[in-house]
């Protein structure tokens, strides 16, 4: 009995999930935005490396090198480049590269650019995870609400299949009037049927965002019957609101690191300057009383190759001015999608005042229509036909508010929120 409590209480359904519950779950599985989240983490392990090779930098450095002596003076070697026979060196030294050209700052705002293109792309796999999540989230309801809908109207057709049966058996109906109803629930059950079946896939769409159990019903929170106005519906809202979408920053960090890109091949037109220190021993015989250090400075000046380094440079602005006519194509287009979301919203509403006004009217000829046949001053194709103009009148009105809430997401996207 134990055993068979603990299966019933994990079959009974949790509560329902919200949207918001369901993007969580999508979010939290590996997916597009995940995958755009360690390529932020790489782009910021990048920066730290650009930053750390300002910093002085440190080696140890030992070895041993034999040279073959003189063949006229055997304790001298034989080549005049090196320093003995036997030469032993053990050194510890600190060297810095002195960024007098530019080129490690230029390597710096490359990294921290593309840390900022990096964390722009996050954001967008993200917000696009949400919005397809909301859009496979407002389709199960639309089709569930559509099943709802044409079982109920079934359940209408039926009944007056069921009535014009007696009639007929009494008399008081002709045969004509039991096909039309026949006729009627056939078209409605061969509906539902399909009406179920995209459900069931609906279910399967929004399930396998973050799961592979997508066979098993997701209990989910009706939002078709609360819609409520939201901000900035019926009006633009002030400013240019699509200008904070995320392509934007995207768009601009990549030119800035193309910027950064052309300063770097323009660093080699300019003398570099470094300095080296060592401590340590560099003898013929290992003695440590025989230690010392030295110290260099190295500047390094380019004569010739100016012309590869200046196409270069000229080749990665080239680059940057590219994007950023891209991104002057980007808000025409984006300023065109937040605009015609706005309008989309604005018509959606009325569309669903009206659908609402559509069922309540439908239903009452309906109402009419079946009572004038009962008192014998209506034909049955009257009521057929209201029972065909309820069930359409419910579809167009839960399509209307799939569409506003669809509509409402995209403004959402398109204001850059």
């Amino acid at each position: 009995m134990i055993l068979a409590a603990l299966r019933a209480a994990g079959q009974q359904p949790g509560p329902a999930m919200s949207l918001a519950d369901c993007q969580r779950k999508a979010l939290a599985v590996p997916s597009a935005v995940s995958l755009a989240l360690k390529e932020r983490e790489v782009a910021s392990l990048d920066v730290r490396i650009t930053r750390a090779g300002m910093l002085p930098q440190g080696a140890v450095r030992s070895g041993f090198v034999y040279t073959s002596p003189s063949r006229t003076d055997p304790s001298v070697m034989s080549f005049v480049a090196l320093n003995g026979v036997r030469e032993f060196s053990a050194l510890a030294s600190v060297f810095q590269e002195l960024d007098t050209s530019g080129r490690l700052r230029a390597d710096l705002a490359r990294a921290r650019a593309g840390e900022a293109a990096a964390r722009a792309s996050a954001g967008i796999a993200e917000r696009d995870l949400k919005r397809a999540v909301a859009g496979a989230y407002y389709r199960l309801l639309l089709a569930r609400h559509l099943v709802d809908a044409i079982r109920s109207s079934l359940e209408e057709s039926q009944s007056f299949e069921q009535r014009t049966k007696l009639l007929e058996a009494g008399g008081e109906a002709a045969r004509a009037d039991v096909v039309k109803a026949g006729v009627q629930v056939a078209i409605l059950r061969q509906s539902l049927k399909a009406a179920e079946l995209a459900a069931d896939l609906s279910n399967q769409d929004l399930a396998a965002y973050w799961t592979s159990d997508v066979k098993q019903r997701l209990e989910i929170v009706d939002v078709f019957d609360e819609l409520e106005p939201v901000p900035e519906e019926g009006a633009a809202a002030p400013g240019q609101p699509y200008r904070k979408r995320l392509e934007f920053s995207l768009l601009d960090a990549q030119a800035g690191g193309f910027r950064a890109e052309a300063r770097m091949a323009k660093a080699a037109l300019f003398p570099q300057l470094g300095w080296v220190f060592d401590y340590g021993l560099d003898v013929n015989k290992v003695s440590w009383r025989e230690r010392g250090y030295s110290a260099a400075v190295t500047l390094n000046i380019p004569v010739f190759d100016w012309m590869r380094a200046l196409n270069a440079s000229k080749q990665f602005r080239a680059r940057a001015a590219q994007v950023e006519d891209s991104r002057a194509v980007a808000e025409r287009r984006l300023s065109q999608a937040y605009e015609t979301a706005l309008a989309q919203v604005r018509s959606l509403r009325e569309q669903v005042e009206q659908s609402r006004q559509q069922v309540a009217m439908s239903q009452e000829d309906l109402k009419l229509s079946r009572v004038r046949y009962e008192g014998g001053e209506g034909a049955a194709l009257d009521v057929v036909i209201a029972q065909k103009q309820v069930a359409d009148a419910r579809a167009n009105y839960y399509a209307s508010v799939a569409a506003l809430l669809n509509a409402r997401a995209d403004l959402e996207v398109a204001a850059g929120r």
